[in-house]
């Protein structure tokens, strides 16, 4: 079930990525590493890496889609390869990420909409989310949009001196 965005959100324009806002990228990125569990990554991304990741999405037609607001990116989203087996080719992972100071105001769900109806478009029969269990706002997101819970995973990651648990939510196309 989809529930309209705040009305906060109301000039933010959701369009695809392109390489000048791979720097953007790279920072709202970036803080979610050094600051939260929304990444399991250690070591914040180079901006090299966010390139070669950028044109593997081209290569793949994977999405990336930027939230902008008055020419500023506020948030991203992605599809990526859920795993590399040719067997997972109708198979996707999502990734969204919204700037620190624009969280709360709809951004997810404005950026998670886009890669559902590509993903459709793209003929992907299923998108999978890896969600740290401590994060509910992320969890409740993606159940707004009729994915469901079906895995939780103990212990399986190790970041700022503590276990991590990671819930796995899917929803079928």
């Amino acid at each position: 079930m989809f529930t309209l965005p705040k009305p906060e959100t109301i000039n933010i324009i959701i369009r695809p990525a392109t390489q000048q806002d791979i720097p953007a990228i790279v920072e709202i990125y970036n803080d979610a590493v050094i600051h939260s569990t929304a990444s399991y990554d250690y070591y914040p991304a180079t901006l090299d890496a966010r390139i070669a990741w950028y044109e593997s999405h081209l290569r793949s037609q994977h999405p990336i889609f930027v939230a902008e607001e008055n020419g500023k990116i506020v948030g991203w989203s992605a599809l990526s390869d859920f795993r590399h087996a040719d067997g997972y080719c109708y198979s996707a992972e999502d990734s969204i990420y919204v700037a620190v100071g624009n969280r709360g105001r709809g951004i997810g769900k404005l950026l998670l909409s886009p890669l559902i109806s590509t993903a459709q478009e793209l003929g992907l029969h299923t998108i999978i989310a890896g969600i740290d269990a401590s994060n509910e706002v992320s969890i409740r997101l993606h159940e707004a949009f009729d994915f469901r819970q079906v895995g939780y995973l103990k212990e399986v990651a190790f970041k700022f001196d503590r276990w991590l648990d990671l819930v796995l939510m899917q929803r079928i196309l």
